[in-house]
């Protein structure tokens, strides 16, 4: 199983920017499947973007397309995410997950992934 470790997230003013990290632990950086998801209360996990961390495409849920994204460093075993044109909307409970599979065709559902973050919140306030 791989271990995962967000940080990024708080407060900020819709428009605003923040980024999310997510560092994992080594063999998910050459092959595997990992992704963000988000939750708002009361709600299931849902997709917000994915990467093959062996050289995929990237894909992104319609609602943050064009303002967020995703980039890996592969030296220091991470996942990012900037969030950029924040909307109220955006609120939510943001998981990083991983899996050592390649990843099926997006969205992908949460049971897919074997390893989760422990969650980091968002807030966009108008």
């Amino acid at each position: 199983q791989v271990e995962l470790v967000e940080s990024g997230g708080g407060s900020v003013e819709a428009g605003g920017s923040l980024g999310l990290s997510c560092v994992t632990s080594g063999y998910i950086r050459w092959n595997g499947c990992m992704g963000w998801f988000r939750q708002f209360p009361g709600k299931e996990r849902e997709a917000v973007a994915q990467v093959y961390t062996n050289g995929g495409n990237t894909y992104y849920a319609d609602s943050v397309k064009g303002r967020f994204t995703l980039s890996r460093d592969n030296v220091k075993n991470t996942l990012y995410m900037e969030m950029n044109s924040l909307k109220p909307d955006d609120t939510a409970m943001y998981f990083c997950a991983a899996d050592v599979r390649r990843c099926p065709n997006f969205p992908v559902s949460p049971k897919f992934f074997q390893s989760w973050g422990q969650g980091t919140q968002v807030t966009v306030f108008s």
